[in-house]
């Protein structure tokens, strides 16, 4: 559990925090949560997605009920609620997990 949330907000965070649909414009990750919710990140964050084909990204899959986002022949897996707390490819660089 992060250390900036308490137990109640980060069951909130976990709760609502699922993606229900991902798209992609020319410079964006787009991901739709299942509360209406829209959220937009830069590719550059992902160097894995920012490199890929366009019919590469496209083809993903929900897992955890949308907790995660999966790209199996890309290699990249995504956890909605981090990318939420700001928590993306660009900034764990060179930290371990």
């Amino acid at each position: 559990m992060p250390a900036l949330l308490n137990e109640k907000e980060y069951s909130f965070l976990l709760k609502n925090a699922k993606a229900q649909k991902v798209w992609f414009d020319s410079e964006n990750l787009w991901i739709l949560l299942i509360d209406g919710r829209q959220l937009s990140l830069p590719l550059i964050f992902f160097p894995h997605l920012f490199t890929a084909k366009a019919e590469d990204l496209n083809e993903y899959e929900l897992s955890g009920g949308g907790l995660g986002i999966h790209w199996n022949k890309l290699d990249e897996d995504l956890y909605v609620p981090n990318l939420l707390m700001g928590i993306t490819d660009i900034n764990r660089k060179g930290k371990s997990a």
